[in-house]
């Protein structure tokens, strides 16, 4: 049957966009389902602030009236104007295996892209570098984390026939925090407090945390820069994200850093809320937000989700200092490890940091590219 595509207008397309991975990834292990209210919220121009200098077009594909695919296609005009290219990001792949499907919305997509004078395509990239980036290309048999990604395999090798190639990859680690390295970090951040005068703030309370959050956007404006994809958060992005992430945070596990008064990077790792979102299913109601609420208040394993030091600190131990006081947590909270988010491959000083522990490198992401 012929492949039809509708680009994401009524109540029911909505629906069929946010719905399809549910159906892909059916009884898959290792797959962690969204909240689809937060979902939709993304693809509406109402309530995500980026498209007020995005932008975007989402389709799904159908054949015999089912869907069995969809795409968006995003111009992030902040970014290119940046990097000075005319760059269209595809996002929010997804497919059934099956050429013809992924074809149809790959040429949608890049049609689209061409139309709005972009010259190149790369992704999968969404809106800003704290919506989900890149394809998973390794680690398939590994729980995917809450700031990370899964697809299944199929979707490289068809991405690959359309012609596109490897623009830079994210890598993820599993680390396993013991007493050695607890210690070992614990001596490190005594002597760097002592040399540099560090202070660390800490937290109790979800909303103590909240009045901190302009401060924690202005340190990742400034400590990720120089990154690839990275834009500036403006007051009302800022507002997006600390609604979206600050209510899945659990505050003993929040920290800033000061020198002289002044903050100069901050640590924010989260509870590992993977299976609780699959038990959720993508509803918050009526008990996904009994499943997550456990999973915050009890945890199992911790990821480690954003941080941030200024660039003219970094080489000052700040964040050994920052990594002591989130193991010293664990170890209180019995736990042992930590799911780290993507770092790029090139993101050699970070990567270095994850050699001190029992580690290993699991899952590999990669953004891909190709002149259109």
């Amino acid at each position: 049957m012929t492949v039809v595509l509708r680009v994401v207008r009524t109540k029911k397309e909505k629906k069929d966009f946010i719905n399809l991975p549910f159906e892909i990834y059916k009884d898959n292990a290792y797959w962690v389902p969204p909240i689809k209210a937060d979902e939709l919220k993304s693809i509406d121009p109402d309530n995500n602030p980026a498209m007020r200098f995005c932008n975007a077009e989402f389709w799904v594909a159908y054949r015999n009236g089912k869907p069995t695919g969809r795409i968006g296609a995003i111009i992030n005009h902040k970014y290119n104007e940046k990097v000075g290219k005319k760059l269209g990001r595809f996002s929010k792949l997804e497919f059934i295996n099956d050429e013809e499907v992924f074809v149809a919305l790959m040429d949608k997509a890049v049609g689209w892209m061409k139309e709005k004078g972009m010259t190149t395509a790369h992704g999968p990239l969404g809106f800003t570098n704290l919506d989900n980036q890149g394809l998973l290309i390794e680690g398939f048999d590994h729980l995917a984390s809450v700031a990370s990604v899964y697809h299944h395999p199929y979707y490289q090798k068809h991405i690959e026939n359309y012609g596109f190639k490897k623009e830079i990859d994210w890598l993820e680690f599993r680390l396993n925090v013991g007493e050695k390295a607890v210690s070992k970090a614990n001596r490190g951040a005594a002597l760097l407090k002592k040399r540099f005068g560090f202070e660390i703030i800490r937290f109790e309370k979800t909303s103590d945390v909240f009045p901190y959050a302009k401060v924690l956007f202005g340190l990742v404006d400034d400590a990720f820069a120089t990154l690839p994809f990275v834009i500036p958060f403006d007051k009302e992005m800022v507002r997006m994200y600390t609604e979206k992430y600050f209510k899945i945070i659990n505050p003993k596990y929040v920290y800033f850093i000061k020198k002289d008064e002044e903050i100069i990077g901050f640590m924010l790792a989260v509870p590992s809320l993977s299976e609780a979102l699959q038990k959720a299913n993508g509803k918050l109601f009526p008990f996904g937000f009994f499943h997550i609420k456990k999973a915050i208040k009890h945890p199992h394993v911790i990821d480690f989700f954003l941080g941030g030091v200024k660039p003219k600190y970094e080489h000052e131990g700040v964040a050994v200092v920052l990594y002591s006081e989130i193991q010293n947590q664990m170890m209180k909270d019995g736990v042992h490890i930590v799911e780290t988010t993507g770092n790029f491959e090139t993101n050699h000083h970070v990567i270095s940091n994850w050699k001190n522990f029992d580690h290993i490198q699991h899952k590999r992401r990669r953004c891909f590219i190709k002149d259109i």
